[in-house]
């Protein structure tokens, strides 16, 4: 597999309301690299939930006035430190402050995540697909940090058109070893990935990367794939 990804520049600022398939469609089939069957767009969180009017007026003298919209989003707080307070969301992720985000807003907002994500996925996909009659696999993408480990990554929230992961157990390894517990997350490598083009503070929110393994091109859910059942999970 070879793999290029491009950042698709030239996305104006979005208001609630725009239809990022349209736009993104035709921004994509304008550039010099366009948009062919197989691409995968992997589109930032913030975008969407702008869209979607995921945005709310907070207290611009405060800084610390989002913190009741943290607790009320979170279905469940598992750890608070400082201002920081580790949550779980009504989506099942695990994540600082319940997702609700001040960067890249306008002062005196919050962001907080889509209602699903990977509904947003499939409206993103849909609408390319009518439009443009092209099929493309579309990650909503976000940034969490990882327990035990520093810094963060991005990681995909919802998909549509991509696999959340791909399940390689009873194939073999290079060595004819059959791998036993191997689930690969291609989603949140593939949302990693387009970060490096991305960036946290470029102003670039989307990333179209080709050359994806076409294995992968099916109907997918971050809700249903990825996200562990609690009854799985060794530390809750």
């Amino acid at each position: 597999m070879s793999l290029t990804i491009h950042p698709v520049h030239g996305i104006p600022e979005i208001s609630e309301g725009v239809d990022l398939g349209d736009l993104l469609g035709e921004i994509c089939s304008a550039a010099d690299f366009g948009l062919v069957d197989g691409d995968v767009l992997v589109v930032t969180q913030k975008i969407v939930s702008k869209a979607e009017g995921a945005i709310i007026a907070i207290d611009l003298d405060d800084p610390l006035s989002h913190k009741p919209v943290v607790e009320r989003e979170a279905v469940r707080i598992l750890r608070r430190r400082g201002d920081l307070i580790i949550t779980e969301t009504k989506h099942g992720f695990v994540c600082a402050n319940a997702g609700v985000d001040l960067s890249n807003v306008a002062r005196g907002h919050a962001a907080l995540l889509p209602e699903d994500s990977d509904r947003s996925a499939r409206r993103i996909r849909d609408s390319i697909l009518g439009v443009q009659g092209i099929s493309v696999g579309v990650i909503v993408s976000d940034t969490f940090g990882r327990p035990w480990r520093r810094g963060v990554t991005d990681v995909a929230i919802g998909c549509a058109g991509i696999a959340g992961v791909v399940d390689l157990r009873g194939t073999e390894d290079s060595l004819g070893r059959e791998l036993m517990v191997t689930e690969v997350c291609v989603a949140d490598e593939l949302a990693a990935a387009a970060d490096l083009v991305c960036g946290k503070a470029e102003g670039i929110p989307v990333a179209l990367l080709r050359g994806v393994n076409s294995n992968w091109l099916r109907d997918g859910s971050v809700r249903e794939e990825i996200v562990r059942d609690p009854s799985e999970d060794l530390f809750r």
